[in-house]
């Protein structure tokens, strides 16, 4: 697997947008993220080399941030918070109604290749809580009938 011309014209262009050291490193990590639907381990070193970061910190940055995939997901990528606010107003309920009603566990892609569930640290909205994030849409003050509303939605 190789970085394409068209991968590489826009790292170029980030790398012109951000020429200090590695702060080009997280918007080129989106870059390959949309251009493949992850982040490939083998492209680690071949990224690392064109920006000119040891492949080390492109790993250690590509699994540190969950908003970045190292495998394959779904076309929906639901983020439940698993956080104390999250855990204090509903949580468990909610994360076994949805490993229920998708009949995957936390980490699994349906077998249709449609929803990817992710439990997160924090999604930052407490004040939402229990709270989850579908494709960069947050939801929240959720019950399994809301969940089962917004998921409805997503068809």
């Amino acid at each position: 697997m190789n970085l394409s011309p068209e991968l590489r014209t826009t790292l170029d262009s980030l790398k012109q947008a951000y020429p200090l050291g590695r702060s080009v490193l997280m918007p080129a990590l989106y870059a390959v993220q949309k251009e493949f639907g992850h982040i490939p381990l083998e492209l680690e070193a071949e990224l690392g080399a064109y920006l000119g970061i040891p492949k080390e910190v492109v790993h250690e940055t590509s699994t540190f941030y969950f908003m970045f995939n190292n495998q394959p997901v779904g076309r929906h990528l639901i983020y439940l918070c698993g956080n104390i606010s999250c855990w204090l107003r509903g949580y468990e309920p909610l994360h076994e109604h949805l490993e229920k009603k998708l009949g995957i566990r936390e980490g699994q892609t349906t077998p249709d290749g449609k929803y990817t569930l992710a439990v997160v640290e924090c999604l930052g909205l407490c004040d939402l809580a229990p709270v989850m994030q579908i494709d960069g849409v947050s939801y929240g003050h959720l019950t399994p009938e809301k969940v089962d509303q917004i998921l409805e939605g997503l068809d």
